[in-house]
C-alpha cells in the first residue's frame, strides 16, 4: 500500500496546481483512477469551467458515510530556493520532497491508494472522496462544493480533512476572513495637499482604525476560549499606493484579514469598518472630490471549526489512531464548511504544517504509513458495522 501511495503522490506532485492555474488535468487523472474502481463520480466545475471539485463515493448508496477531504491546489514556488524541481517528487533520507507533499497531496495520495481495498470490501457505510480547488485563496472551491452537495441532497455524517497535523486530531480552529479595501482619491502636486484627496493618507486612517479594533477584540476574549491566542486577531498584510514623494496618491489598497474566535467578533469588525469608511472617511474625501470612493472586496470568508462536546468524527479517528485527545490550531481549513452542512468534523493528516508553503516542502514516509494505517483500520471498521 505504501508503494502505491508513493507512486500516486509522485503523479499528483507532477501536476503544477498552483491556485492561479487550472486544476482540471489533475481532477481528470483522479476521476479516471476512481472510475477504474467503480466509484460514483460527480465533477463540479467553476463558472468559468477552468477549475473543478470532485466528489466520489465507494460503498452502499445510502445517506451518511465518511468524507475524506483534501484540496488540490498548492501555493506558488516563485522566489523560493528549492534544491530540486518542486514539481518532480524526490525521495531522500525517508522524506518525500515536492510542492504539495504535505499540503496536502500526501493525504490525497493515501486516500486514493486505499481505493482498491475499499472497492473490494463489503462496506456497510459509504466512503466519499472530496477534492476541492482554491482552498489556498479563500476556500472558494469548498464553499461551492457545499452548495453542490446540498443541491444533490448528499448527506455524509463525518468528514476527515487531511491537512498536515502530524496525524494529531484537531477539533477546532478559528475562522478566516480576508479583504482588500481600495481607496480612490484625487492626484495633485505634493505642495498643495489641500487640493487633492490623498488615498494613501485615508488608507492609513483606515489601518489605524483596524488597529484600534484589534485592541478592543482582546478585551472581548471569550472566557472559555481554548485558542492561542484566545481572542480574534486582525492583521494588515500589505498596503499599496502612490507613485512618488511629491505626488498626491490617487490610489491605495489595503489587504487585511481577521481570524475570529466567534461569529459575533466578525460581525463587529465588519460593521465597525463599514460605518467608519461610510460615515467618517468617505464624506471627507467627497468634500474635495465627489468621485472619490472606498470599495471593499471580500477575498474569502471561511467559517471556523467549532469544537463540540459530542463529535463522532473525533471519537472515530481516536479509535483508529489510538490518540487520547484532540487539539486546536491557528491555521484555517475547509473543516468549518463541512461542519456547516451538519457533519461532525476533525482535521487529521500526514506531515507538519511547519513544512507547508516553504521551499523543499516534504512529508516523511513514516507519516504516510501512519495515515495509511488509519485508513486501513477505517475499512475494517466499516465492514464490521
Amino acid at each position: 500500500m505504501l508503494q502505491a501511495a508513493k507512486t500516486l503522490l509522485a503523479d499528483l506532485i507532477a501536476f503544477p496546481t498552483v491556485s492561479s492555474d487550472s486544476n482540471l488535468a489533475m481532477i481528470e487523472y483522479i476521476a479516471d483512477y476512481l472510475a477504474g474502481y467503480g466509484a460514483e463520480i460527480h465533477i463540479f466545475k467553476n463558472d468559468m469551467g477552468t477549475k473543478a471539485n470532485i466528489f466520489a463515493t465507494i460503498g452502499p448508496d445510502i445517506d451518511g458515510g465518511i468524507v475524506l477531504s483534501g484540496h488540490s491546489d498548492v501555493v506558488p514556488v516563485t522566489d523560493q530556493a528549492w534544491s530540486s524541481d518542486p514539481f518532480s517528487m524526490v525521495e531522500h533520507d525517508g522524506k518525500l520532497y515536492g510542492r504539495g507533499t504535505c499540503d496536502m497531496k500526501g493525504f490525497i495520495a493515501c486516500a486514493l491508494a486505499m481505493v482498491p481495498a475499499y472497492s473490494k470490501a463489503d462496506l456497510k457505510r459509504p466512503v466519499h472522496f472530496a477534492l476541492t480547488y482554491d482552498e489556498e485563496t479563500g476556500c472558494l472551491g469548498g464553499q461551492n462544493l457545499a452548495n453542490d452537495l446540498l443541491n444533490h441532497n448528499i448527506k455524509p455524517d463525518i468528514a476527515i480533512i487531511g491537512e498536515p497535523t502530524e496525524m494529531r486530531i484537531i477539533e477546532g480552529h478559528k475562522g478566516m476572513c480576508e479583504y482588500t479595501t481600495e481607496f480612490s482619491g484625487l492626484e495633485g502636486h505634493g505642495s498643495r495637499p489641500e487640493l487633492g484627496v490623498n488615498a494613501a493618507e485615508y488608507a492609513a486612517l483606515y489601518v489605524s482604525h483596524l488597529i484600534h479594533l484589534r485592541k478592543q477584540l482582546v478585551a472581548q476574549t471569550p472566557p472559555d476560549s481554548k485558542f492561542e491566542p484566545p481572542y480574534t486577531t486582525i492583521n494588515v498584510g500589505s498596503i499599496h499606493g502612490g507613485v512618488a514623494h511629491n505626488v498626491i496618491a490617487n490610489k491605495c489598497a489595503v489587504e487585511w484579514e481577521m481570524r475570529p474566535v466567534q461569529k459575533s467578533d466578525a460581525d463587529f469588525v465588519r460593521s465597525e469598518m463599514y460605518e467608519f469608511a461610510l460615515q467618517t472617511l468617505l464624506p471627507q474625501m467627497k468634500n474635495v472630490c465627489p468621485n472619490a470612493d472606498i470599495t471593499v472586496t471580500t477575498i474569502g470568508e471561511v467559517e471556523g471549526l467549532v469544537p463540540m462536546e459530542d463529535n463522532m468524527a473525533r471519537e472515530l479517528v481516536a479509535e483508529l489512531t489510538g490518540a487520547n485527545g484532540a487539539d486546536l490550531v491557528a491555521f484555517g481549513t475547509e473543516a468549518g464548511i463541512f461542519q456547516s452542512l451538519g457533519m461532525d468534523c476533525v482535521v487529521c493528516g500526514p506531515g507538519s504544517i511547519e513544512q507547508a508553503h516553504k521551499a523543499d516542502e516534504f512529508v516523511s514516509i513514516d507519516q504516510l504509513q501512519s495515515c495509511l494505517t488509519m485508513l486501513e483500520k477505517l475499512k475494517v471498521k466499516l465492514c464490521r458495522e
